[in-house]
């Protein structure tokens, strides 16, 4: 029998995002490669705010989701911060991407004034900023870091990938970053970040660009199944570790 393993998507959904329309079937795509079937479950960020754990504890992975600025940022925030500290797979998409350095920054590096100038354009650190040229419906070429689980998934050293943003890390704070357990594993042409990795946890990556819209196209994309592969392993782990009733 093939089990369904329920993938919480961190985001407010709406159906004129073609990120939230592609993702259901960018998972369908991965499940049917690994015969399995997964469950996209919206997780809207208000309620993550008031009850994340309850929210998260039956999911095998979480998506934070392209769509900022949410609702509740704390509640994108703290649904990150759980995968980030209990080993649940992890990927950020665009908006996922920029919430999951934030957190980083305020809950690791200690910088609590770390925020998004999209939805606070007076921020005192604005580690979140306008990109000096946005990319809407923009593709763009990225280098992969040598070693990195970036590099091993897609297997190449360069890749051309599609975005939809106008938001990124601003270069100010770049190297701050980059502290050796989250990595910069991927860059544009002129350096600037474009794909992060943390060290040390099962599968915990994001990228500012969006590999859910190869799925509107009916492409399986290499690092959402590689996503879903770390979903399943986390799945059959919580299997084994469950009391006997």
């Amino acid at each position: 029998m093939i089990e369904t393993l329920r993938i919480a998507l961190i985001g407010d959904f709406d159906p004129n995002v073609r990120a939230h329309v592609a993702i259901p079937l960018a998972l369908d795509l991965a499940a049917q490669i690994f015969n399995s079937k997964m469950e996209p479950i919206w997780l809207p960020t208000a309620q993550l705010e008031r009850d994340h754990r309850q929210l998260l504890a039956n999911c095998a992975a979480c998506w934070c989701a392209p769509g900022s600025p949410y609702r509740s940022m704390n509640g994108a925030l703290r649904a990150i911060q759980f995968a980030r500290e209990s080993g649940m797979p992890f990927l950020g998409t665009c908006g996922g991407f920029q919430h999951a350095l934030i957190e980083y920054a305020r809950n690791v590096l200690h910088l609590a004034e770390a925020d998004h100038a999209e939805s606070n354009p007076s921020a005192s650190l604005p580690l979140i900023a306008p990109l000096t040229c946005a990319l809407v419906a923009a593709t763009g070429t990225i280098q992969l870091r040598p070693g990195s689980q970036a590099r091993a998934i897609f297997g190449r050293d360069e890749i051309v990938e599609s975005f939809n943003c106008s938001y990124g890390l601003n270069a100010s704070y770049q190297s701050r970053l980059n502290d050796g357990v989250l990595q910069i594993s991927g860059v544009d042409t002129a350096g600037a970040a474009r794909v992060i990795e943390l060290t040390g946890h099962p599968f915990f990556m994001a990228t500012l660009f969006q590999p859910e819209l190869s799925a509107l196209e009916g492409r399986p994309h290499p690092l959402i199944l590689r996503f879903v592969e770390a979903a399943l392993a986390h799945h059959s782990r919580l299997r084994v570790n469950q009391p006997l009733t």
